[in-house]
């Protein structure tokens, strides 16, 4: 059997969603790590107790969403790796990426708060764009209304019939309205990420991440902007600076994950989504989630 782990970005949160973490080793160390990072108490933005009155408390803010996945997704795999399972290969999906960087020892755990608090303030700042979700359409005329249509782009490319578009509000409208497609769902984000309209928040975020250090990882990692895989910490590095402005090539990493005879995926992290991907992408994968405690023999 050959594995690989993966891990959900935004859109995956819930509410309670560190409910049944909160004792496994390091949880508590973790969650104040990062509260003490952000400035709030993580711990209670996750579980819903913090009142609406304060300035950042809703779960979904993406400055919360962020560092929130993080901590969970990170106490996951760390308990798989006290267990002694091991994978083959690694990819997250957007912020999954940092993660999947953290599960790989390219990062460690404060570095990768530290940097998520930076990543997550920038975007929630760069407003002016939007993203719809477009589901059951033709590729070939997807590709050519994107060619003709300025400021559109598409940011999340998770499978052969569903994308996300990302750009100027105008632009990403206009290829959703003449795109035959199934469904079109606008999504409600605070700006056009993996888009050009990041190009001052990356720059931003490069900066922080000429600071940092990343070490070589101890298996491969699939990066959204090239799902080559390798374990050089500086392609590595380089490859996250390009990945606020660019789209994420999910639909590429489960090809190469099947080329590279990937037998079964992992998804950890709240929710099913990549799985959901694989399932109808990846033919003779098998899937399977670790999402709470009870996934891991709790």
């Amino acid at each position: 059997m050959t594995i690989a782990w993966v891990f959900p970005g935004q859109g995956s949160q819930k509410l309670g969603m560190a409910n049944s973490l909160q004792d496994l080793p390091g949880s508590r160390e973790r969650f104040e790590l990062a509260s003490q990072i952000l400035g709030r108490d993580l711990w209670k933005i996750c579980s819903g107790e913090v009142a609406p009155n304060e300035e950042i408390y809703d779960l979904n803010d993406t400055r919360n969403t962020q560092p929130a996945l993080f901590v969970v997704e990170s106490l996951l795999v760390d308990d798989l790796k006290r267990q002694g399972r091991e994978t083959h290969m690694i990819a997250g999906h957007s912020l999954g990426e940092i993660v999947g960087l953290y599960s790989a020892d390219v990062l460690d755990a404060k570095t990768a708060l530290i940097l998520l608090k930076k990543r997550s303030e920038l975007m929630a700042a760069a407003g002016g764009g939007a993203m719809i979700a477009v589901m059951g359409f033709d590729r070939d005329e997807l590709d050519d209304l994107i060619r003709e249509t300025e400021g559109a782009s598409i940011a999340n490319d998770n499978s052969e019939s569903q994308v996300v578009l990302s750009g100027s509000p105008e632009a990403v409208r206009k290829v959703a309205d003449n795109l035959k497609c199934k469904r079109a769902i606008p999504l409600k984000v605070s700006g056009a990420f993996h888009s050009i309209f990041m190009t001052e928040a990356s720059k931003s975020f490069n900066e922080e991440l000429d600071q940092v250090t990343f070490q070589d990882s101890q298996v491969p990692v699939l990066s959204n902007v090239d799902p080559t895989p390798t374990v050089n910490g500086d392609i590595l590095k380089d490859r996250l600076k390009k990945q606020m402005t660019t789209g994420v090539r999910w639909r590429e990493t489960m090809q190469v994950m099947q080329n590279k005879g990937i037998t079964t995926m992992v998804e950890i992290g709240p929710g099913n989504v990549l799985s959901g991907l694989a399932k109808r992408s990846m033919k003779g994968t098998m899937t399977s989630q670790i999402s709470n405690a009870s996934d891991l023999g709790y």
